[in-house]
């Protein structure tokens, strides 16, 4: 037989509930409900462009200082989301990150006529909607070449430029270029199946400490690859690839923006040799900082350097002394990591 509940019943029983606890809420703080929503994650965005429709993400207050994320390859625009383990440090210094998808990823339809030039319209029209006129650009691993060839073909847009872990289109090309169209599917297509090992971190990284960065990174995944229906499709990544191969590199010697280099001294995907040709392609010396403490997650082990950086503040470092953590002056902060002090937030620890 159902049972069923009176109105006048359910309104007694909230009534008896509400009085029996009466005594015992009012002994208690009074209870805060928040004005306005939390971010669940960078809220994506579009704009037509050139005919396509370009997607892009934009997290912070609208009228922070402007930094442009390109992720690293595979990557959407909601990668920018995996550096907000510092949300708070970047809200304190005034930072508002926008990201625009690449070619193929994520909400981004595959047209296999883009290239760089395309891009870097791309990020042009976005930075034109929102009206920011100069930015900072941070480029993490395979983001690099088409920060490369933003700088060379926008310089003027350009307050500053940090590469972290960043792959240089200069040089001698990957072994993979010269391996067959078929080939290249084949080995991407395997590769990227299954975001969890596309995205997996060694066992000893220190991502392992962010709550819930490997799952952030892994969803990332399998949005850039399974987002619009394409089932792990390689096209995109087949054809990133191919551009990377791309040489002679963009020229950059018009850019005038300071620029800084983040090296993992343990890094095997994008080793410090490698890194180091930035140094040869760019019209000034890179402030370059090495950390023997990482590998290719160096753009996250020293993010708080990096936002620092961007802000203005190079002249400073992050330090975690005791149990608490400190800006200091460069001096001052090599003194204090001579003394038992570890480079970054006191988080990491």
């Amino acid at each position: 037989m159902a049972f069923t509940l009176s109105v006048a019943a359910v309104a007694g029983a909230v009534g008896f509930t509400a009085g029996a606890s009466h005594a015992e809420a009012g002994s208690r703080p009074e209870p805060v409900v928040q004005n306005e929503f939390d971010p669940l994650g960078p809220p994506m965005h579009q704009i037509e462009h050139a005919g396509r429709t370009v997607h892009y993400s934009d997290t912070g207050e609208k009228h922070g200082d402007p930094v442009v994320f390109m992720g690293g390859t595979g990557t959407t625009a909601r990668a920018a989301g995996m550096t907000e383990f510092l949300r708070t440090t970047r809200e304190k210094l005034n930072q508002r990150v926008i990201s625009v998808e690449r070619n193929g990823f994520g909400d981004t339809e595959f047209d296999k006529s883009l290239g760089f030039e395309d891009y870097t319209s791309d990020v042009k029209a976005v930075l034109d909607k929102l009206g920011v006129r100069k930015a900072a650009v941070v480029a993490i691993s395979g983001g690099g070449p088409y920060a490369a060839h933003f700088a060379a073909e926008a310089p003027g847009r350009i307050a500053s430029l940090h590469l972290a872990a960043a792959l240089p289109p200069y040089g001698a090309k990957a072994d993979y270029c010269g391996k067959s169209d078929k080939e290249l599917t084949e080995y991407f297509g395997e590769q990227i199946r299954d975001p969890r090992k596309w995205w997996g971190y060694p066992a000893d990284s220190p991502m392992h400490k962010i709550p819930g960065f490997t799952d952030t990174a892994e969803e990332d995944g399998a949005r850039s690859y399974y987002l619009r229906g394409q089932k792990g499709d390689p096209s995109a990544q087949v054809h990133e690839q191919k551009l990377y191969c791309e040489r002679p590199g963009p020229d950059m010697s018009r850019l005038k923006a300071p620029v800084y280099v983040y090296t993992g001294l343990k890094d095997a995907s994008v080793p410090p040799a490698t890194q180091a040709r930035w140094s040869e392609a760019l019209p000034k010396k890179p402030v370059t900082r090495k950390y023997d403490d990482s590998g290719h997650d160096v753009q996250y082990r020293h993010w708080d350097q990096i936002l620092l950086d961007m802000a203005g503040y190079a002249d400073r470092t992050p330090v975690c002394t005791g149990k608490k953590t400190r800006v200091l002056p460069g001096n001052e902060a090599a003194r204090a990591l001579e003394h038992g002090a570890t480079s970054g937030s006191c988080a990491w620890r």
